[in-house]
């Protein structure tokens, strides 16, 4: 696709300044038995910084970047011209943990990358791509094993919607209390995630329970299996589509033509194929929700950005960070964000 019709043509043509760099480790741990790590690339120039968020779920990898040596990102050209650079650079000194990760690391140099020019040119996302800013939707993404966490935050946000993982553990009366509180928007079977700690296996009958108990809402990620495809053929529209989705071509390799797709930034790895993939479904009215990554920094802010520009009123699994607390305070913002009067680089505010 054209880069004039994906936008990416006005983006890699500001001229970009990195003089150094620094790495800004966060760490959080929502329960007493998780602990989430990521790393912001934090890249300076010309008396501004953009940052970038390293989103990987492996601890080792976090480590491994923290002790190496450092890269060499000094650079003066275009955010293009970066892009292609990195093209040639391993930012691994040992295998990632998962290949993906690769992807997740080069999205956190890119967004640095991006957000610091947008910032040296003056300027933000929406107005290099003439773009307008809009109120973003969002849902909360929890996992559940009774209606207490639910609870919890109806209790914060009595005006919530939901993102949710169902497992064949789930009782008929958790699926009945879900289904009645008529909130759920977005149902995440985790069917193609391979060696993960939320792995899902493609069973009929948690496919079955998950599509009768929930006639109305999209159905991300079933596996198309001899037993499952009969069940998921007569829901095709409403289908959804994240793990397996970084680039237009993984797109076009599903199995059933696509209706919905969520749309995680750190999957694809550049912003050229980001923007590629984005045009390629509103060319076919395909429709879009952002997702996220559990981002503890500014990754947090991107994803809410991109959804405020490309797909505002989708249900967008974008909540504000503090939504993960075991306890959130009961200050949080409701749906749908505001996005600031004066926007700057990737930000939203």
């Amino acid at each position: 696709m054209d880069h004039e019709e994906t936008g990416y043509a006005a983006l890699a043509e500001l001229p970009l300044v990195v003089e150094d760099y620094d790495l800004e480790h966060h760490e959080r741990s929502p329960t007493p038995d998780f602990t989430r790590r990521t790393t912001v690339f934090a890249l300076h120039g010309g008396g501004e910084t953009g940052r970038g968020e390293d989103v990987i779920y492996e601890a080792a990898d976090h480590e491994s970047l923290a002790a190496a040596d450092p890269f060499d990102l000094a650079f003066e050209g275009t955010f293009g011209e970066f892009s292609d650079r990195l093209d040639g650079t391993d930012l691994f000194d040992d295998p990632p943990a998962r290949e993906s990760n690769r992807a997740y690391r080069r999205w956190a140099l890119e967004s640095a990358a991006l957000d610091l020019a947008l910032r040296q040119a003056d300027t933000n996302l929406g107005t290099a791509l003439g773009r307008a800013y809009h109120p973003v939707r969002f849902v909360v993404s929890t996992r559940v094993e009774s209606m207490d966490r639910i609870d919890t935050l109806l209790d914060v946000n009595p005006e919530a919607e939901f993102k949710l993982d169902p497992e064949p553990g789930w009782s008929d009366d958790l699926f009945e209390s879900l289904a009645a509180l008529d909130r759920v928007r977005v149902l995440d079977l985790k069917g193609f995630y391979e060696g993960t700690t939320v792995d899902v296996p493609a069973d009929p009958d948690l496919y079955e329970r998950t599509l009768e108990a929930f006639p109305d809402a999209v159905v991300e990620d079933a596996f198309f299996t001899e037993e499952t495809t009969p069940l998921l053929e007569p829901h095709a529209d409403r289908l959804s589509f994240d793990y397996p989705v970084h680039d237009v071509e993984s797109v076009e390799a599903l199995p059933v033509e696509v209706q919905w797709l969520n749309i995680k930034p750190s999957r694809f790895g550049t912003v050229e194929s980001l923007l590629e993939t984005i045009a390629w479904a509103e060319e076919r009215d395909v429709q879009l929700y952002g997702g996220g990554q559990y981002e503890l920094s500014v990754g947090r802010d991107h994803v809410q950005t991109l959804a405020s520009l490309f797909y505002p009123d989708g249900p967008n699994d974008v909540a504000p960070r503090d939504y993960n607390e075991e306890r959130p305070p009961r200050t949080l913002p409701r749906s749908p964000l505001e996005p600031g009067r004066d926007p700057t680089g990737l930000g939203l505010d």
